[in-house]
């Protein structure tokens, strides 16, 4: 183990450690969005965009992110659209996470009982106002686990991102490896960088559902 060439790789690691932040977190906040989107026209099942919206989750759940970026990144540039490998990548991890999110929505919007909609449809609420004070609230309690599992999932799934030659820590681990021929050293500190991510991000997302688990027993 040579550390001088640890040390040299420091800023370089640096660089695609943020990288990696700023994607993953770029990413999923819009799989959060797209999922609760998706995850609402299915409860709901809107006329037209309920069967849209199934199309999408059963494709983005049945292909694999490198697939999806092959397309988005080199098959969208023959239809006239290129992007960037940064953006391709933040595109790829929202349309696989949106559809994992939705699942996760949908199914604490599942665990509400039939009552209280029936209750609330019964007292003049609309669908609107169903889903604002009712399903909601108390889904989004419910999702929670589902959903902390899912961002840890896309967290791991930027290690994908290196086929488009994007510089986060995989893609950068694999350039020192062919830069220095020391493959020990930058496996050593991808694995270090994902821990340093992902352990306490874990750990913070377990003290949520458990506090989420407390709030929902006292209820």
């Amino acid at each position: 183990m040579s550390w001088s060439v640890i040390q040299a790789s420091l800023p370089a690691f640096g660089a695609a450690f943020w990288l990696t932040l700023e994607l993953a977190a770029l990413g999923i906040a819009g799989a959060l969005g797209i999922g609760a989107g998706v995850s609402l026209v299915q409860y709901f099942r809107v006329p037209g965009l309920h069967q849209v919206a199934s199309v999408y989750v059963d494709v983005a759940r049945n292909t694999p992110l490198l697939v999806q970026l092959f397309f988005i990144y080199y098959g969208l540039p023959g239809l006239g659209l290129k992007l960037s490998a940064p953006v391709s990548g933040v595109l790829g991890l929202i349309f696989l996470g949106g559809s994992y999110m939705a699942e996760a929505f949908t199914g604490g919007y599942n665990a509400i009982p039939k009552s209280q909609l029936e209750s609330g449809a019964a007292l003049g609420l609309s669908p609107r106002q169903l889903a604002r004070f009712i399903v909601l609230p108390q889904g989004l309690t419910a999702a929670v686990p589902g959903l902390a599992a899912n961002v840890i999932f896309l967290v791991k799934e930027t290690s994908i991102f290196t086929v488009i030659a994007i510089p986060e820590l995989t893609n950068t681990a694999l350039d020192l490896i062919g830069l220095y021929y020391r493959s020990n050293e930058s496996l050593l500190m991808l694995v270090v960088a994902y821990a340093i991510i992902l352990v306490p991000l874990s750990w913070g997302l377990t003290q949520l559902e458990r506090k989420v688990r407390h709030v929902t027993i006292g209820a």
